[in-house]
């Protein structure tokens, strides 16, 4: 953040909010058009040094990373909406917290102040320089076609049966090991099934990208089974380990299972009846779904914008751009050597890769 901003912050008198979302909202007027005012907008964050994380024709918003000891963490996200010459500022918090202790109302005032200082810097011919800029980057104007593309690098036919095989046995092994740690009375709620839903997609993304298949929609209902398949395989994997170590007759997993409710959950010696067990295992299942949601649609946004060379990307983008239609996209891409119907459904996706990006960062 430049001093001059940094010094006015600390002169800011908060204004204290309370709430789940602990937010706060103030407006201005501005007499820029909207192209200008997110450009300036843009220029602003930057001065701030607060992370851009999304703008279109009207909106921009920003993350603000706190420093010191637990840096790296996002605290509130600055969101301004333009209207007719009215900006809407808003700050909300990120994370748990009840109470921002005046943080949002500070986010806020910075930045109503920081953007004036800022469009102080621009008389009325700079203000149209910009004009011209913007129009010229948002049209691509400054492109140039290249004459050629890197080529298509040799990738496998899409195909979910090495995802489900691999799937099933991953699964496996993580109920084993999951059982083992439940046995040993190693359990906290939330890093628990953080720490599955990880180990479930850390080593199925090799998978994914050993048979290049991408399906998200498909994927969630395999990541699905698998989170089901990890959970119940942990019970039998207990029943088995426990029968083992203390060399006791089988009774049957249906008849172990039964034993376990009628004695109940047990918290810190308190029993918490059967219905500890559901709730115990209700918050498994959810908690490492949301976990499994959010690392798969990483893992593969990031796969998908890399098989495809940057290059290949802005020039599948600038013919979009320009209003052409899928099929006259995928004429300019084969007369560049990009003949095959998989590699271009695969630039196509490489874009959609890049806007999954941006809505992951937006993620409150």
């Amino acid at each position: 953040m430049e001093d001059i901003f940094r010094n006015y912050e600390k002169t800011i008198s908060r204004k204290h909010s309370i709430g789940f979302t602990p937010k706060y909202k103030e407006e201005f007027r501005t007499f820029v058009n909207e192209a200008l005012f997110i450009a300036i907008a843009e220029k602003t964050f930057e001065k701030l040094g607060w992370d851009l994380v999304y703008k279109d024709d009207y909106n921009v918003e920003a993350k603000y990373k706190v420093t010191g000891w637990i840096n790296g963490r996002w605290t509130e996200i600055i969101t301004a909406n333009y209207k007719n010459g009215n900006v809407s500022v808003k700050s909300e918090s990120l994370g748990n917290e009840i109470w921002d202790n005046g943080k949002n109302s500070k986010r806020v005032k910075l930045f109503i102040y920081a953007y004036q200082e800022t469009l102080k810097t621009f008389n009325i011919q700079a203000l149209k320089d910009l004009e011209k800029e913007i129009e010229k980057k948002n049209n691509w104007d400054d492109y140039i076609i290249p004459e050629t593309l890197p080529q298509p690098k040799p990738t496998k036919t899409p195909n979910i049966t090495l995802p489900i095989i691999g799937g099933i046995c991953i699964s496996l092994i993580t109920g084993f090991l999951v059982a083992l740690l439940s046995i040993k009375g190693v359990y906290f709620i939330g890093l628990f099934e953080f720490l599955v839903a990880t180990a479930l997609v850390f080593v199925m993304k090799y998978v994914l990208r050993f048979s290049n298949y991408t399906d998200f929609n498909k994927l969630q209902y395999l990541f699905g089974a698998m989170i089901l398949l990890t959970y119940i395989s942990n019970q039998y994997f207990q029943y088995e380990v426990i029968l083992n170590t203390n060399n006791l007759e089988r009774i049957g997993f249906l008849n172990f299972l039964h034993i376990r409710f009628s004695q109940g959950f047990i918290i810190n010696k308190i029993k918490t009846g059967w219905i500890g067990w559901i709730v115990s295992w209700i918050i498994q299942l959810g908690l490492t779904g949301i976990f499994v949601y959010f690392k798969l649609a990483n893992a593969l946004t990031k796969y998908v914008i890399e098989r495809v060379p940057p290059e290949v990307v802005d020039f599948t983008f600038y013919h979009l751009l320009k209003d052409k239609s899928e099929e006259e996209v995928r004429s300019e891409l084969a007369k560049k050597g990009w003949s095959d119907i998989q590699r271009q459904n695969e630039a196509f996706e490489a874009i959609g890769g890049h806007q999954n990006v941006v809505t992951l960062r937006r993620v409150k």
